[in-house]
């Protein structure tokens, strides 16, 4: 992992350290705490970067349009002060996008996305550790745009801290924009991923999904399936029912087959292609069926 302080390096090779991270179009999955210390983490696609020196980074959580209500990550950073912005790369999609959903307050959602939160340095918020490139801000300025559903807050951050995964970067120590796979936020369901083009992400469920917590271990312990997977997996609403299962167990030759040769490898290689196709209560029926 590669540490940087900002003060100690040229404005120009942090600029260009900032720019390579944070585009196109890219996605603040910020980490913030509650004056208890609770964590909390959202995505944001109102982001980017709005100048080298100082380091600032501008996201803005917009107040609901449906009940004109705040965000905990907005109530957070007037509290404390302080945020942890991780950028976005194809490999933990899927939990970002579950980690939008919004389950009630207190509730981490570190755990129910499945992903790893780790400490910062300068700054109270947690990090996530799948995420390329961790910045640590104070904030410096939040500006309410407005007082009606829908209204901005710019939340003005200084960059205190950058920690880069060395796996992204080239040979030049310089970020490699293939190898930190970005990706960005369109309308609907569609995102861009920076290295291959559109692809869609299924939005979280207007209830709450059982998130990767709730995952048995013997999934989540699977070689089989990665961050993506169980992102997909932890965002239905519930599981289903035993009928559910043997219904679909009776109907499906495929599964009867896997069942009958006891091979829990390809039990999960057969998950994994319904999973592949957006099919994620399927691949749950596959899971739990039993012989």
């Amino acid at each position: 992992m590669l540490t940087i302080d900002p003060k100690k390096i040229s404005t120009a090779k942090l600029q260009g350290y900032l720019q390579s991270a944070i585009a196109p179009r890219p996605i603040a999955f910020a980490s913030t705490v509650d004056k208890n210390g609770k964590p909390n983490l959202s995505p944001f696609s109102f982001f980017n970067v709005f100048s080298a020196n100082p380091p600032i980074l501008v996201f803005s959580p917009a107040r609901r349009v449906r009940d004109n209500s705040i965000k905990h990550t907005l109530i957070n950073c007037q509290d404390t002060k302080q945020v942890v912005i991780n950028v976005v790369n194809f490999d933990m999609v899927q939990q970002m996008s579950l980690s939008s959903t919004e389950y009630a307050d207190g509730v981490n959602e570190f755990e129910k996305a499945g992903l790893t939160a780790i400490p910062s340095e300068l700054v109270k918020p947690y990090r996530v550790a799948e995420s390329p490139v961790q910045f640590e801000c104070v904030v410096n300025q939040i500006i309410p745009l407005g007082t009606e559903g829908g209204a901005g807050n710019m939340i003005i951050c200084e960059v205190v801290k950058i920690h880069i995964n060395e796996a992204v970067l080239d040979a030049n120590g310089i970020i490699d924009p293939v190898k930190i796979d970005l990706v960005s936020r369109l309308g609907g369901n569609w995102y861009s991923r920076a290295n291959q083009g559109l692809f869609e992400v299924e939005k979280p469920l207007a209830t709450l999904g059982i998130g990767v917590d709730a995952i048995p271990d013997f999934v989540k312990e699977s070689p089989i399936f990665k961050g993506n997977d169980l992102g997909k997996l932890g965002n239905v609403e519930a599981l289903p029912t035993e009928e559910e299962i043997t219904i679909f167990v009776k109907q499906n030759f495929e599964v009867k087959g896997v069942l009958s040769a006891d091979d829990e490898v390809k039990k999960h290689q057969l998950a994994k292609e319904y999973l592949d196709k957006n099919e994620a209560l399927t691949a749950w029926k596959v899971l739990l069926a039993k012989q």
